[in-house]
């Protein structure tokens, strides 16, 4: 039972359009061989097999009123419909770029590189607003590799002093390193 305009009615009763009769006839008459036929023709791609047949039933809907009635001339106008719209996906699929689905071996590892470069940006920064003293002395050790007491030999200072400037700017760089992230 379905509801039209708000009154029940045995569907049996409800008179359908002529084209709409034709395709259940289609479908229930001709919807295995269609199938078997287009399956092949697309290499058992179901998926694409199922597209295939319901596109060539919307065409002979949309052609109900032309079509001759004769169920071979109806079989062979479908199986030629069908052929021809597995063709034209054919050449679709040439025409594009093949699509492949990427194994983990296939895919390109690439390190990600975003926070090593922020947190270099971060270190450039809060060096930059060391005072000179300091970054001088993290320049002698960190960057040249130099030991404290070559490091004071260099600046022309006492060892201690060296340390102490080493001590102050490292706990300045983890403070805000600590804070970014």
């Amino acid at each position: 039972m379905n509801s039209l305009g708000g009154v029940w009615v045995d569907a049996s009763q409800v008179r359908r359009r002529p084209s709409e009769e034709l395709v259940t006839q289609l479908y229930g008459q001709f919807k295995g061989a269609l199938f078997a036929h287009v399956l092949g023709l697309t290499n058992h791609d179901r998926q694409w097999t199922e597209d295939v047949v319901q596109e060539t039933l919307i065409r002979a809907w949309q052609n109900a009123e032309t079509l001759v009635r004769d169920p071979r001339m109806l079989r062979g106008w479908l199986l030629t419909v069908a052929r021809r719209i597995v063709i034209d996906g054919w050449r679709t699929r040439q025409t594009r770029p093949q699509e492949v689905e990427l194994t983990s071996t296939d895919a390109v590892h690439s390190a990600d590189e975003t926070e090593q470069r922020l947190s270099i940006m971060v270190i450039t920064d809060v060096i930059g607003r060391l005072g000179e003293e300091h970054r001088a002395a993290i320049y002698e050790t960190y960057v040249r590799g130099r030991t404290i007491r070559e490091a004071a030999h260099v600046l022309g200072i006492p060892e201690g002093t060296v340390k102490s400037r080493v001590y102050n700017a490292m706990k300045i760089l983890r403070r805000a390193l600590r804070e970014w992230n």
